[in-house]
């Protein structure tokens, strides 16, 4: 989620920051649990048995922002300001782009796509090593990177709608429908993980293919808005003394039908994107033999994992209480 990283537009209004389900943590717990179900036999079972770690953890990059103060331009990229055609002119590799740029125009501006490809290389030095504990860390975060590349505001200077008059839109569409609307959604995909020849191609096309979106995310948020007035599109609320505004519930669900299935499209792509990552570290790390460290996959464990596919084909999840990204747990010790 980035609608945090400049602290002054929470001021004058106040858009739901749902901080236990945005997505910086329902999606991107769910993105990371459909990840799963996508990696080959080979490397799935040692991700399944360290799932509700892995999904738990899904957020802490956000998390670590409050503490970090380095964290944040890790999320995202403001495209225009790098030149009006930077989702294909910019340079594939870090060290390019810092020779072009510079490092505080890229600190300043975001670098996300180069922040990805570093964390898979460091994912593979953790495979390579079947150090548990690292490739834990390192799968849970480059999937929140990856995650956060998938998100259109993610991509440009106008990341909440300020530069528009429509202040607000980036929660609205990150946390505050997907929140409403998961129900509703697809949470199944037929891909499966696949071997990226060049990574850092791929993390560039998703920041393109987010970055697409944005203009029609702010047309029509500004069609709907004519058929509601002030009154019915916001809420008034005091918090800690401060008068703030919220969207309603009917305006979030009349913008969310407008965009039709472009948040949820967002989020199976960002889902396989992330086992791709997965599959692509292992492969570069020599495909190493994870069983050694995954011990307590036994038997009923292999069961439960083939069970619990067929309801995720079925796009079943939500329903069965499967999906932990809607469940309060704290992370599995295997």
């Amino acid at each position: 989620m980035k609608f945090a990283r400049r602290p002054l537009v929470v001021i004058g209004l106040f858009i739901l920051l749902i901080t236990a389900s945005s997505w910086g943590f329902l999606i991107h717990k769910t993105v990371q649990q459909l990840a799963i179900y996508e990696l080959p036999s080979a490397l799935k079972p040692f991700f399944y048995q360290n799932m509700d770690n892995l999904v738990y953890n899904a957020p802490r990059p956000d998390i670590r922002r409050n503490t970090d103060s380095t964290e944040a331009t890790k999320h995202f990229i403001d495209l225009e300001a790098f030149g009006p055609n930077a989702a294909n002119d910019m340079p594939l590799y870090w060290p390019s782009a810092l020779a072009k740029y510079g490092q505080d125009s890229l600190v300043k501006y975001g670098y996300v796509p180069y922040h990805v490809v570093y964390m898979k290389e460091q994912l593979v030095k953790a495979f390579k090593n079947k150090n548990k504990d690292s490739i834990l860390f390192y799968a849970a975060d480059l999937g929140h990177y990856i995650g956060d590349a998938n998100v259109p505001l993610h991509t440009t200077l106008n990341y909440d709608g300020q530069l528009t008059n429509q202040k607000g839109l980036h929660s609205l569409w990150e946390s505050m429908i997907p929140e409403i609307e998961i129900a509703n959604y697809t949470l199944h995909s037929s891909h499966k993980a696949s071997y990226l020849k060049h990574p850092d191609q791929a993390i560039w096309e998703a920041v393109r293919r987010a970055a697409i979106l944005v203009p029609d995310m702010l047309a029509k948020e500004k069609s709907v808005s004519l058929q509601f007035t002030n009154a019915q599109k916001y809420r008034i609320q005091m918090r800690r003394g401060v008068e703030t505004k919220s969207y309603t519930t009917d305006f979030a669900k009349a913008y969310a039908q407008a965009l039709q299935t472009s948040i949820n499209d967002q989020l199976i792509h960002s889902a396989n994107l992330i086992a791709d990552f997965y599959y692509t570290a292992w492969v570069d790390a020599g495909k190493p033999d994870l069983s050694s460290i995954n011990t307590a996959f036994d038997k009923t464990a292999k069961q439960k994992m083939k069970a619990e596919l067929k309801v995720y084909k079925n796009n079943a999840l939500l329903a069965q209480k499967m999906l932990l990204s809607k469940k309060e747990a704290a992370p599995k010790s295997n």
